[in-house]
């Protein structure tokens, strides 16, 4: 069992940067792979980024490539996504998730755990 608690969303204007966070609990953090997905108003919650247990591996939507980057340290039981160069599109919940199976995933039901999310707004 792992808690996922994320931080850093807000509003930001376009072109602009964030920063989120999500900090898990639990012991066995560094056997996880995990990933970030977003939700934005009427839609489907989608896929946005992901990272293995080692950090070594990511995967990103084509839509968040070159501008978001998933980082991780395992000593700290935490996992980032710097996103730059945000535009309006990327108004969403962001939410954290946390995958028991081994291997990298962007398909939601890969993912048991997640986080209560963090509202990104990104004006124009």
């Amino acid at each position: 069992q792992v808690q996922l608690v994320e931080s850093g969303g807000g509003l930001v204007q376009a072109g602009g940067s964030l920063r989120l966070s999500c900090t898990a609990s639990g012991r066995t953090f560094s056997s996880y792979a995990m990933g970030w997905f977003r939700q934005a108003p009427g839609k489907e919650r989608e896929f946005v980024a992901a990272i293995n247990w080692s950090g070594a591996t990511t995967y990103y939507v084509d839509s968040v490539k070159a501008r978001f980057s998933i980082s991780r340290d395992n000593a700290k039981n935490t996992v980032h996504l710097q996103m730059n160069s945000l535009k309006p599109e990327d108004t969403a919940v962001y939410y954290c998730a946390a995958s028991s199976y081994s291997g990298i995933y962007a398909s939601k039901n890969r993912y048991p755990y997640w986080g209560q999310g963090t509202q990104v707004t990104v004006s124009s």
